[in-house]
């Protein structure tokens, strides 16, 4: 992973790629948050060169975007890449960011100030971004608590849990969320629905190269 970090108007940009993972969360979140102390107009991120996004990238993001909404600032989105576009859509916290996904400026184009969008804000857009944020914190810990399930019992690397954890999502058709809870609930000698177990071991399967048994 790279890091660069600019300074465009009263904002900051930090310019992130290559991969995003638990090996560099450590200076991922040390650079953003330092930034976010040292801007008084807003941070914005350029995922666009990111190619690989896992959950405890996630974590990062947004523990970063509650601390910028407590601190009446603002966690923007410049442009992102296809891998942390799927990761916010599967998580369901695309909501959370889409000012700046939607709003990426064209060439030769400034980017509008985060400090005019919070002007512009109502209340109740404000009281549904609280509330997805709340949301999002809370399922972000029963997917990282899944995903060391399936490491400790696949014997899987930390990507290779969340690569079997999205494939799995993505072929049974079921959120990321609600995937991981199932997982959890096998903690009290529940176990999986068929077609999950069965999504599941073929997740392993895929992003292990053995043939292991069924969850």
């Amino acid at each position: 992973m790279t890091l660069s970090v600019d300074t465009v108007d009263d904002r900051l940009v930090v310019t992130v790629s290559g991969e995003l993972d638990l090996e560099s969360d450590e200076l991922l979140q040390r650079t953003l948050s330092d930034a976010l102390a040292d801007t008084d107009g807003g941070l914005e991120l350029d995922l666009a060169g990111v190619d690989f996004c896992d959950c405890s990238a996630l974590n990062v993001l947004l523990e970063v975007h509650h601390r910028a909404r407590a601190d009446a600032k603002h966690l923007v989105l410049r442009a992102t890449s296809p891998a942390v576009r799927r990761l916010l859509d599967l998580t369901g916290t695309l909501p959370l960011f889409t000012a700046g996904l939607d709003g990426t400026p064209g060439p030769g184009e400034e980017p509008p100030s985060p400090s005019a969008a919070a002007g512009d804000a109502s209340g109740d857009e404000l009281a549904v971004e609280n509330a997805q944020l709340h949301r999002a914190l809370e399922t972000r810990a029963s997917i990282d608590l899944a995903r060391g399930i399936l490491m400790a019992s696949y014997r899987l690397t930390a990507q290779q849990s969340w690569q079997v954890l999205v494939t799995a999502s993505q072929h049974s058709n079921t959120k990321l969320h609600l995937l991981a809870d199932a997982v959890l609930q096998t903690t009290d000698g529940r176990a999986l629905a068929k077609p999950l177990a069965d999504h599941l071991a073929t997740a392993v399967r895929v992003h292990t190269g053995s043939a292991q048994g069924g969850f």
